[in-house]
């Protein structure tokens, strides 16, 4: 139990820190819980082991440039449902198949095809059956908001409309419980990516209020990010909100 106890504290100072060293030792510490924490003992702590191990895999390959972590992450989420079963722990059976979602994801964006970010949209489905709003509003939106970035992900490698259209229905979904006055941060992050995800269909669709929505969302995105301190976001927002006005300007002057 320490052992699992010190992988997350050395998870959430990997978290704050750009190297990997400390993400490495939580791997290091999950590993070793699990020599005593085993499966036929104590299954479903032996589960929720493997769930923040699957976690710290996924933190790392998010930084690194192959996909050997990210499939451990994978390979170990899918041991923890084993135990996390739906009958069992619906909640905590949510959890990992959103965290499913989420290295699936980042696999995704390293492949050129798209079956992994259509079992990413099916693992946060199927994570939203339980994860429901009545139950757990902020992690439903958490989740909506994480279908809509694979939806708009899925969207730009096709030609049609669809996967953008239900991209952002799914932020708008996540904005009805992430509010502006509840939660700043996350309601910047669903409105600037729903409209990253306006802009894709107004260009698509040569429509110029779609664009003109899009370059105001991201604007609003941008500003609240900037003037929290969150640079990174700020960044990628602004690129975006220049992309945004260069395609209203351009549809405007039609």
């Amino acid at each position: 139990m320490t052992q699992n106890n010190l992988g997350t504290a050395l998870w959430r100072l990997g978290e704050r820190e750009s190297a990997t060293a400390r993400l490495e030792e939580a791997v290091a510490a999950y590993h070793a819980a699990l020599e005593e924490r085993t499966r036929d003992r104590v299954p479903l702590d032996w589960a929720m082991t493997q769930n923040n191990l699957g976690t710290a895999l996924w933190r790392l390959g998010e930084r690194e440039s192959g996909t050997g972590h990210l499939e451990e992450a994978v390979a170990a989420y899918h041991a923890a449902l084993e135990e996390r079963t739906r009958d069992r722990v619906p909640l905590d059976w949510a959890a990992t198949r959103n965290n499913v979602g989420n290295a699936l994801v980042n696999l995704g964006g390293r492949e050129s095809g798209t079956a992994r970010l259509e079992e990413a949209v099916a693992a946060y489905r199927a994570a939203l059956e339980e994860r429901t709003r009545d139950r757990v509003p902020l992690d439903w939106a958490m989740t909506q908001n994480n279908l809509g970035t694979t939806l708009a992900s899925l969207g730009r490698r096709e030609s049609g409309t669809v996967r953008l259209e239900e991209a952002i229905a799914a932020y708008r979904a996540a904005l009805a419980e992430w509010p502006r006055d509840r939660v700043p941060l996350q309601w910047a992050t669903s409105t600037g990516n729903q409209g990253v995800a306006l802009m894709l269909l107004a260009e698509r669709l040569g429509d110029e209020s779609g664009a003109r929505t899009a370059v105001q969302q991201i604007e609003v995105a941008f500003v609240t990010m900037r003037d929290c301190g969150y640079a990174h976001a700020a960044t990628y927002y602004k690129t975006k909100l220049t992309k945004a006005q260069l395609l209203f300007d351009r549809l405007t002057a039609r």
